[in-house]
């Protein structure tokens, strides 16, 4: 894997050289492909233009990134940022990169999490996208427009994780591979109508398959937190080590959004029916309160105690989004007919 790796070095050399100027956009389209985007921004925006894509969005991020979470503790992927000093190949010949905002995670490297995300997530919303384009003209050119939006957005999401040095360049083609065969598959399985016992198996089995293989792991000898001391070894500033990128954090977020969708729809099974205009304004209504949600600063001490409150910021997201934002709007439109 070395010649692997110094040649993803260098291609992570070749683009911040070349696209430097294009450092914010970078930044942006990173954000964009981040696994939290799915929940904060993607999924009210689906949900409130198609229920069902909505859970999609929901059901397909959480489990991509659990399986994404497995699949680093199992394969021990480097990131360039850290792996750069660690490996003392560059100690005459040091590429000219710089590290970023967004590169110190401190989960394992391999395979990329945003483009698996994405790749699942993406898919899931491009195929609806598709299909309501294709009802509605019959235009086959119409309906690739969604897929060739999908291939570009999944482009631009690995590229800026090379850019950034998180991620080597073959990380970020299995993630994105990964994560378009699971949006293909997960996309036939949406739990749309399943009962509150659903969302809780399926959280809890999350959750304890996870502890399970993180205290097998531990038991035969692995050290899994082998990461998180590499990258607050190499990380250039330490201010920009958070815990929500660590790898307890992303199971705690997707079990609490698997949680939060079943009882979103345990208290209102198949939602409200809204005109477009109250739509709009519930999508307004719930960026506005998932932002300042996701602003709330967490203790980060005790450990169980940032987990558990990142548990139920998640769990309350879906509710947020699904019940809590369109019943205020339900009822402020039914008092605004009546008068």
């Amino acid at each position: 894997m070395e010649t692997v790796h110094t040649h993803g070095v260098w291609m992570a050399e070749a683009l911040q050289r070349g696209t430097i100027e294009y450092e914010k956009l970078w930044l942006f389209v990173t954000h964009m492909g981040d696994p939290k985007a799915a929940f904060l921004l993607h999924f009210p925006m689906m949900y409130y233009v198609n229920r069902r894509t909505g859970i999609a969005v929901v059901w397909v991020a959480a489990i991509s990134e659990w399986l994404n979470l497995v699949f680093k503790w199992m394969l021990f992927g480097e990131r360039p940022f850290w792996w750069v000093g660690e490996s003392r190949l560059f100690i005459e010949n040091p590429p000219q990169v710089q590290q970023f905002p967004a590169t110190c995670e401190t989960g394992p490297g391999s395979p990329s999490g945003h483009a698996m995300v994405t790749g699942g997530v993406w898919w899931v919303m491009a195929s609806a996208l598709a299909s309501f384009l294709h009802s509605r003209t019959r235009s086959r050119l119409l309906r690739a427009v969604p897929y060739l939006l999908y291939l570009l957005v999944l482009v631009a999401v690995g590229l800026s994780r090379i850019f950034i040095l998180a991620h080597f360049p073959h990380q970020v083609v299995a993630g994105s591979l990964t994560g378009f065969a699971l949006g293909l598959a997960l996309n036939h399985t949406v739990p749309e109508w399943q009962p509150l016992l659903f969302f809780v198996r399926w959280c809890m089995g999350l959750l304890v398959g996870a502890l399970l293989l993180h205290v097998g792991l531990e038991h035969l000898g692995v050290d899994l937190s082998w990461s998180i001391a590499l990258a607050k070894r190499w990380c250039s500033q330490s201010e920009w080590i958070r815990p929500d990128t660590a790898p307890l954090s992303s199971l705690t977020r997707d079990c609490g959004a698997m949680l939060g969708l079943g009882l979103a729809q345990f208290w209102k099974p198949g939602g409200w029916t809204l005109p477009w205009v109250p739509r709009a304004l519930c999508l307004a209504l719930s960026s506005l309160a998932l932002y300042h949600v996701n602003r709330v600063p967490l203790p980060t001490s005790p450990p169980f105690l940032f987990y558990s409150l990142y548990f139920i910021r998640f769990a309350l997201l879906p509710q947020v989004v699904m019940v809590f934002v369109p019943g205020f709007v339900h009822l402020l439109t039914a008092k605004n007919k009546k008068d």
